[in-house]
């Protein structure tokens, strides 16, 4: 990763720089660069094709904002699929649900999933757990085969580059739409609003064309690109606003809360304009 400092181009006019301690684990797989190292900052990091993917100190506000406000908001998520997240911090958090049954895994890079377990076990030490099942395998190809089949979809995916390319597209949406049970919801992390506005935009007009409700809410992850992060819920039926926050309940987290589940919702001027 070359000398003590990193630096993750996030734009060709801007970066992030982390001081590195040492690199844990590099290598070329099948489907991407893969890197983990120890920083100086954020503990273990995960970095594939040069982007920050998770760290240690940070890696529980993506997580947690990917799984609750859904989960909170389906009254009977029994089968959740997770498309992407080998790092299996997701997993970890849907399994804090009671009424999850079974919660599938399907990430593309098996490498992805070795490496996190052996040097992100707080992240990755549910995926042994009982009531989930990996598929190493293309999660594109999983949406296309399943009908009917999931109450939540969650799309963990890395940025709309390389292998996450397709899980940008209109067409995976339709796919989720059809793979999903007549109550169920999906949701996608949608980048930032700073650099990737027309990504937003072109997303949430996906998903309206697709989804009787379409909604966008937002997180702070220091170490993503700006650190303004955007999540988009498309649903069959039920509404992540008019969720009753007193019947959320309370959970051992560290970023989402049941007063937060509303408030995230609630966006700045400039994001609410790119979901119009």
């Amino acid at each position: 990763m070359g000398g003590m400092w990193y630096t993750e181009k996030q734009t060709p006019d801007f970066g992030i720089t982390i001081r590195i301690n040492k690199t844990l684990h590099t290598e070329q797989t099948e489907f991407q660069n893969l890197e983990i190292a120890e920083t100086a900052e954020f503990g273990n990091m995960l970095f594939l094709d040069g982007m920050v993917m998770t760290s240690q100190k940070d890696e529980f506000v993506y997580h947690e904002m990917v799984a609750h406000p859904i989960l909170n908001t389906h009254p009977n998520p029994e089968h959740v699929l997770v498309v992407g997240g080998g790092d299996g911090g997701v997993i970890r958090e849907i399994l804090k649900h009671d009424k999850v049954k079974k919660a599938t895994l399907v990430e593309i890079d098996g490498k992805v999933i070795e490496y996190s377990k052996k040097y992100l076990p707080e992240i990755a030490g549910k995926l042994e757990d009982e009531r989930v099942e990996v598929k190493v395998d293309d999660g594109f190809m999983h949406i296309v085969k399943s009908k009917n089949l999931y109450d939540v979809i969650m799309v963990d995916s890395t940025e709309p580059v390389g292998p996450a390319a397709p899980l940008f597209e209109r067409g995976f949406y339709q796919g989720i739409y059809d793979a999903l049970k007549e109550e169920g919801m999906f949701v996608a992390q949608t980048d930032n609003p700073w650099f990737k506005g027309d990504l937003i935009q072109k997303v949430n007009r996906d998903v309206k064309e697709i989804f009787p409700i379409c909604k966008v809410y937002t997180a702070n992850v220091p170490t993503y690109p700006s650190g303004l992060w955007t999540f988009t819920i498309g649903s069959k039926k039920y509404d992540p606003e008019e969720v009753d926050v007193n019947s959320i309940p309370e959970m051992e987290n560290k970023y989402y809360t049941p007063k937060l589940h509303k408030a995230a919702f609630v966006l700045p001027k400039f994001v609410e304009d790119l979901t119009k």
